[in-house]
């Protein structure tokens, strides 16, 4: 029986045809090729002779190599996985702050809740820079829509997390004071708090599949 490899996500499917699309990853199936075993040592696959010499290899520079090695390093210590849980764990606490302080009044949990979405902010940028090398690394770089999904859940928690800081410093009693801005700032932190749930999500089934258990 031929076997197919998902040249996104490494999924080995075995068939006569690779699948329509692909469980883990949803890949299209012309993304998938077929599995062919080695050929036997020894065996001259190309038409190389014994004089023929390897083209001159470049050093990369020291900027380049500590690149790649942090690279390597984020792909091979699963960092991206680790880096997420900090929007996933972050944000929903902040969110019950923010609903503490319009329901009860308690100021502390609305300062806290500020500063928790600063934290998050501070935190972005090294989610996006791991999140962008998985995606390049092991998943190639691939549009499909769980990626797509991804992206735009990612740049609607930046877009977000800078309106809520910055609307928070120019009126530091949103959440305080009763008005409609401040229905206004619950709706958009529901919102965010989505935004990074989808996300996890999204990340959850390239992970896990369509694991039924």
């Amino acid at each position: 029986m031929k076997k197919w490899e998902c040249t996104v996500c490494g999924y080995i499917h075995e068939g006569e045809e690779p699948p329509d699309e692909c469980p883990v990853c949803s890949a299209d199936k012309s993304m998938f090729v077929e599995v062919v075993e080695e050929a036997a040592p020894g065996e001259s696959t190309t038409g190389q002779t014994a004089e023929s010499k390897p083209a001159p290899m470049v050093q990369p520079s020291f900027l380049l190599k500590a690149y790649t090695l942090a690279s390597e390093q984020i792909v091979k210590h699963h960092l991206h996985p680790i880096m997420v849980h900090t929007p996933n764990g972050i944000l929903p606490m902040a969110l019950v702050f923010l609903l503490i302080t319009a329901f009860f009044g308690l100021p502390l949990f609305e300062t806290a809740a500020f500063y928790s979405l600063v934290f998050v902010l501070i935190s972005m940028p090294l989610v996006l820079f791991t999140g962008y090398e998985v995606w390049q690394k092991r998943y190639r770089g691939t549009m499909t829509s769980i990626f797509k999904v991804k992206i735009a859940a990612s740049i609607v928690t930046v877009i977000l997390l800078f309106t809520l800081i910055i609307w928070r410093v120019v009126q530091p009693d949103i959440t305080t004071t009763a008005s409609n801005g401040r229905w206004v700032f619950l709706f958009l932190s529901f919102v965010l708090v989505g935004a990074v749930g989808g996300a996890g999500h999204m990340g959850g089934k390239l992970v896990f599949g369509n694991r039924k258990n």
